[in-house]
């Protein structure tokens, strides 16, 4: 990596840090901002949060388009916009048109950020450094949340509107904060001839975004796991495992904050240490373990609601299952995102972020609404079991992914590829020119010429 290319993913990555500590601020209180604060009642609330959702759901779709055709950039800068100007008008809003308007600017705008600033971390990287940028942009997220929901429950008085206005000015003042540090970035496309998406020249893969997206069998299989992946976990944080733990294993809303705590802290703690021991084994069986992992997670989580007469060690398994949760999150983040971009064709980096970010929000959509549909009808048994199965499913369908994969994007930081030759760093391995035979039936073909370091 360049210096020049360092440096623009550090100011990336610092932009990234203060928004995420922007919308740590708002995001905790903002159910209790709308229905109890300003009077609106939970219905609006829950509307709010479905809007938020369902904003982002309508402009995914052609986010991508956009950054391929005009840089990421150019979006960076609509979504930062939108959010802030949704973040004020919450601040400000008393009516329940006015919050449900704010929840749809904001929900775009922060939306389309998203597969933006990914999209600008490819470009600021080579394979071999794109683990570590995510895993860094992961871990920047979850502190700057974690520090701004904890600075905002000090600032917050439910009895006080002026408090929450606030909040939502400071929201608003990180976004453009954000704005401004990134226009200073310079980053330019990578070169149309670079060899990228498991082979494929990016001039020789012809036809619409998602038509071409719609044949990458790896990366439709790609999608339905990451859909599994984020139903399975971050859907059902505030939802239906909330839910379980107060309602099966009778933890206070105080000892369910310690839980998510826990989450938190696992992440910011490990992930740096995951970081190392995951980032040249192959990603398929990385995820994999997450499966095997996120399994046990959910089986302490039923085993706490079995314990009869031992709180202590039903709350307990309760916060273990919080925290096997984030070590599965330290393991995906520098192993998920970069998959997305090492499959994605070079001119088509946008439309495969834009396309893994859809994914993961109507997972985030239908997630909830399961968990709590089963929640409000008591089936706490198959909750549970289907959680386990959904886990089961993580690994299986990861192990699957990786029959398909080339080594490139499985393991590729363990293979250096030069033009014309083959290398490799510590593993005694080879790879042959671009003929070379896929490992198996099905899989791209393996690239003999990489992005390289310079390409931006």
């Amino acid at each position: 990596m360049t210096t020049a290319m360092a440096a623009a993913l550090r100011r990336i990555q610092l932009g990234n840090a203060l928004a995420a500590f922007g919308n740590g601020f708002t995001v905790p209180f903002l159910f209790v901002y709308v229905a109890r604060v300003r009077d609106l009642g939970d219905g609006t609330a829950g509307a709010v949060l479905a809007v938020f959702a369902a904003a982002a759901l309508i402009v995914l779709p052609f986010t991508g388009r956009v950054i391929d055709r005009r840089g990421p950039l150019v979006t960076v800068v609509a979504g930062a916009v939108a959010a802030a100007s949704g973040a004020l008008c919450f601040g400000l809003a008393t009516s329940a048109p006015a919050v449900l308007t704010a929840s749809a600017v904001m929900g775009a705008g922060i939306a389309v950020l998203q597969p933006a600033l990914a999209t600008m971390i490819v470009w600021c990287s080579t394979p071999g450094s794109r683990s570590r940028a995510f895993a860094t942009q992961f871990f920047l997220n979850n502190l700057g949340l974690g520090v701004g929901g904890l600075l905002g429950g000090l600032l917050v008085d439910e009895h006080d509107p002026a408090s929450f206005t606030l909040l939502f000015g400071i929201e608003a003042t990180m976004f453009l904060v954000l704005l401004a540090v990134l226009v200073t970035v310079r980053v330019s496309r990578p070169a149309e001839t670079a060899m990228s998406g498991e082979g494929r020249d990016s001039g020789a893969v012809r036809g619409s975004g998602w038509g071409v997206l719609l044949r990458d069998r790896p990366m439709v299989l790609l999608c339905v796991l990451g859909f599994v992946i984020f139903f399975a976990c971050y859907g059902q944080f505030e939802s239906g495992l909330s839910a379980y733990a107060v309602e099966v294993t009778r933890i206070s809303t105080a000892t369910l904050g310690t839980a998510l705590a826990a989450n938190t802290a696992m992440i910011v703690l490990a992930q740096f240490v995951v970081l190392r021991l995951v980032e040249r084994r192959r990603r398929s069986r990385v995820i994999a373990l997450v499966g095997v992992i996120w399994t046990v997670a959910w089986l302490a989580a039923g085993a706490s609601g079995l314990v009869q007469g031992a709180q202590a060690v039903a709350t307990a398994l309760l916060i273990a299952t919080y925290a096997l949760f984030g070590v599965g999150e330290t393991m995906l983040s520098p192993t998920v995102a970069p998959l997305v971009a090492d499959l994605a064709p070079a001119r088509l980096v946008g439309q495969y972020n834009s396309a893994f970010a859809l994914v993961k929000q109507l997972a985030l959509a239908v997630g909830p609404a399961v968990g709590g549909a089963l929640a409000a009808a008591g089936a706490w048994s198959a909750y549970i079991v289907m959680m386990v199965l959904c886990c089961v499913g993580v690994a299986g369908l990861a192990l699957l992914l990786g029959r398909r994969l080339s080594d490139r994007a499985d393991r590729p930081g363990s293979v250096v590829v030069a033009r014309g030759g083959s290398s490799t760093e510590g593993t005694g391995e080879t790879t042959s020119s671009a003929g070379q035979t896929a490992r198996n039936a099905g899989a791209a073909p393996e690239r003999t010429d990489v992005r390289m370091s310079g390409g931006v």
